[in-house]
């Protein structure tokens, strides 16, 4: 399990950098939500990877750290999700209005020397 969590993080992260440095505006912002999904999913196995197990622990006596899951990680990645898609939104309205400014969608403002 952790052998694929680890490579899903790989992909994500090494996709959203190449296209981070893509030069079309859309790639840029494409590339963030691939970065930011697999910054979630570090956050997340953070918390432990175990299948079955209860977030919350019952209350009373002593009880087992180890069957349980961290609450505290789910929690940052659900916030960092609305976070995203909050930033995702911003992004793409001041995109659009880039390209009614300037008639082009490339990140510096002009097309590339052909």
């Amino acid at each position: 399990m952790e052998l694929i969590l680890s490579l899903a993080i790989g992909v994500l992260v090494g996709s959203g950098v190449w296209l981070i440095l893509r030069p079309r505006s859309f790639q840029v912002i494409i590339g963030l939500c691939l970065l930011s999904y697999g910054v979630n999913l570090f956050i997340f196995g953070m918390g432990r990877l175990v299948s079955g197990a209860a977030p919350i622990m019952p209350k009373g006596g002593f009880v087992d750290p180890a069957a349980y899951a961290d609450p505290v990680p789910q929690a940052l990645v659900l916030t960092a999700i609305v976070i995203s898609f909050a930033t995702t939104a911003l992004f793409l309205v001041v995109i659009m209005a880039s390209r009614g400014l300037t008639g082009t969608d490339h990140v510096n403002g002009k097309e590339r020397d052909q």
